[in-house]
């Protein structure tokens, strides 16, 4: 049965087009990529581009023309101009550089060295430091496009974690590849995949002593929770960003399974910068323990069509919930996840209008999941559900709509017993129930 409802507010994945010859400006995961940074000379007006050509002057002398000298000089370092550049001003300056008075009364700024001591346990820094080379780019290419996507190293042989839309977009026949950390690459393939949790592992060829991620709880997070995420947005491999978790158990649909089921999950919502191309990457706490694989962002664009970047909220897969799949898709097993054997719909309704909810509380609304049909010897079935119920709590866990319900439900396993509280005929009741198996139909 087919739980998915609607929504029309869809986190996109990140995902970044690599290669310019084929066409993904529709790819509904990857998009158009970025235009090249473009960086005007000062005083440039528009017009054809033109090919800036340095042009030697003739010596000027004085202080005016070795000061012409140097700023074209700059143009051409850029960055290269930190403490070097700063003693060359200071060698042909005619004041000090050494932060005292001149006989005029006019100090300068001091020359320093920056110190380069250790990263403080708890840091970004050192975070990024222990995590960096157990997080990988992945190349990707086959017949619907080419884009790249992040990873994380489970083992030293070249297992690695990553999501179902990254590794997916190889098809039949596509070719996927990997960078790691120290610039070395190789071939991977497909292990298996899981849609419906947006989970896959592959496997990188020909490779040994990679440092596998330490992998940490996401039970154990707490809202306002330092983090860090590292992964390869826009194809910038080894990029790290930080932020706190903004919120946990957030419900996320991504879109559904061939079979038209629902892919969603209870995600933790960070601010720490996610764009496309993050994805399949570590979300890690201030241990540098793995909580999160980073799967999609809200965004401000208007069509699947549309790419845009971070606006501050970006959804990871909780580990705890991503590694049972994981560990199936390493034994080669079919992946199965939790179901209720029921189809749900949105309820905003207000009380006393329907719904079965009470006359006397017509001031207030009740939000929940209401079951449309009932599955024969389903779980919930099996409990006394009926059709016109309203699912307003799995355990203690708050539903307020039909992809709360399938999301609090992914997270659980087959065989799991919850508590459902639900709405019937204007009070509220209880069930306990043994959560069913899709088994090998991939249904929730």
């Amino acid at each position: 049965m087919n739980d998915r409802h609607h929504d029309d507010t869809q986190p996109v994945y990140p995902g970044t087009p690599q290669d310019p010859a084929t066409d993904t400006a529709n790819h509904p995961v990857f998009g158009p990529p970025p235009p090249p940074p473009s960086f005007p000379p000062p005083g440039a007006t528009s017009g054809p581009a033109q090919t800036e050509v340095l042009v030697q002057q003739p010596p000027q002398r004085g202080r005016k023309g070795f000061a012409a000298a140097v700023v074209a000089a700059a143009l051409v370092v850029g960055g290269a101009a930190g403490v070097g550049g700063a003693a060359a001003w200071s060698a042909f300056d005619d004041e000090p550089a050494s932060g005292t008075a001149s006989p005029s009364g006019r100090t300068t700024s001091q020359v320093v060295d920056t110190p380069d001591g250790p990263a403080a346990d708890g840091s970004v820094e050192s975070v990024a430091s222990s995590v960096l080379p157990s997080v990988v780019k992945i190349n990707v290419s086959g017949s619907d496009g080419a884009g790249s996507g992040s990873g994380i190293i489970l083992s030293s042989d070249g297992q690695i974690l990553t999501n179902n839309h990254v590794a997916s977009l190889a098809g039949e026949g596509g070719k996927i590849s990997v960078s790691f950390n120290d610039g070395t690459k190789a071939d991977a393939e497909v292990v298996g995949t899981d849609a419906l949790t947006d989970l896959a592992v592959i496997q990188a060829q020909d490779v040994d002593g990679l440092t596998p991620a330490t992998l940490g709880s996401s039970d154990e997070l707490a809202v306002g929770e330092g983090v860090v995420a590292i992964g390869s947005p826009f194809g910038l491999d080894a990029t790290v960003t930080s932020g706190i978790v903004s919120a946990l158990n957030r419900p996320v649909d991504v879109g559904s399974d061939g079979n038209g089921n629902t892919t969603a999950y209870p995600a933790i919502q960070t601010d720490a910068a996610i764009n496309p191309g993050n994805s399949g990457g570590a979300l890690v706490d201030m241990n540098g323990h793995v909580v999160g694989i980073n799967s999609s962002i809200q965004s401000t664009a208007s069509s699947s069509s549309q790419e845009s970047g971070s606006i501050g909220l970006g959804f990871a897969i909780p580990i705890d919930d991503a590694m049972p799949i994981v560990e199936q898709i390493i034994d080669g097993e079919t992946p199965t996840h939790a179901r209720l054997g029921i189809t749900v719909s949105n309820v905003g309704a207000e009380q006393g209008q329907g719904g079965g909810l009470p006359q006397q509380q017509s001031e207030a609304t009740v939000e929940g999941a209401e079951i449309q049909e009932i599955g024969d010897g389903s779980a919930a079935g099996k409990a006394g559900l009926e059709g016109g119920d309203v699912i307003t709590k799995v355990d203690d866990q708050l539903v307020s709509s039909s992809d709360d319900l399938i999301a609090t439900i992914r997270s659980y396993r087959p065989g799991d017993t919850v508590t459902i509280t639900f709405q019937r005929d204007g009070s509220e009741k209880t069930a306990e129930l043994k959560l069913d198996s899709d088994g090998s139909t991939s249904r929730s």
